[in-house]
């Protein structure tokens, strides 16, 4: 499939894992894959396995100032709820997993090309490559526990996650939502920014 998938390593559902990412990391555990319906009162994300079963939504109010988002599973238990505030010159984003669990994102994660910050609470890392549409989720031990990969210009917001250790499925998905809303939130201020007609 030659360097452009080594670089974006975004995929459908059903088709084979990454070549890089199995070079690297072996064959994922579990892969899921996610799409945005636009055009609703509630911003939605469906997160489906392979077999594009709906194994999980996010749902997020709209107009809401934090972004409040819930994350559901296939049988409508809230799994996370995720909020957006604001310190001094960026973003974070505070989620709470149903079990208590609590940790947070930064949107300093994007002030440059390629990063990595800190899932404060968890003491992971999150490794990004904006250009490449790239991230990896690594825990305390620096090991792989997920790669996400955004696909590149699509209007329904399209990625897909390679789970590596499946015991962390639902805290992964909750970094999956917030992580797409810090994308969306980057994009529509870039694009605000850049033209008179600001794109909310």
């Amino acid at each position: 499939m030659g360097v452009f998938s080594k670089v974006h390593r975004f995929r459908e559902a059903g088709e084979a894992a990454n070549e890089n990412n199995v070079e690297r990391f072996g064959e994922p555990a579990k892969s899921l894959f996610t799409s945005t319906k636009v055009f609703t009162l509630h911003h939605k994300i469906d997160i489906t396995d392979a077999s594009e079963n709906v194994v999980y939504t996010a749902s997020t109010k709209i107009p809401s100032l934090h972004d409040k988002t819930d994350v559901f599973d296939a049988a409508g238990n809230n799994i996370a709820h995720i909020e957006k505030k604001f310190f001094t010159l960026h973003e974070r984003h505070f989620i709470t997993m149903s079990d208590g669990t609590s940790f947070e994102l930064s949107n300093e994660l994007f002030h440059i090309i390629k990063d990595i910050t800190n899932i404060e609470g968890l003491g992971w890392q999150l490794k990004g490559n904006i250009l490449g549409l790239n991230f990896e989720i690594y825990d305390q031990n620096e090991e792989v526990i997920a790669v996400i990969a955004q696909k590149m210009l699509s209007i329904h917001d399209k990625y897909c996650i390679d789970i590596y250790k499946p015991e962390y499925e639902q805290t992964l998905v909750a970094i999956l939502v917030a992580l797409q809303h810090m994308i969306r939130d980057r994009e529509n201020a870039a694009s605000s920014s850049s033209s008179s007609s600001s794109d909310n």
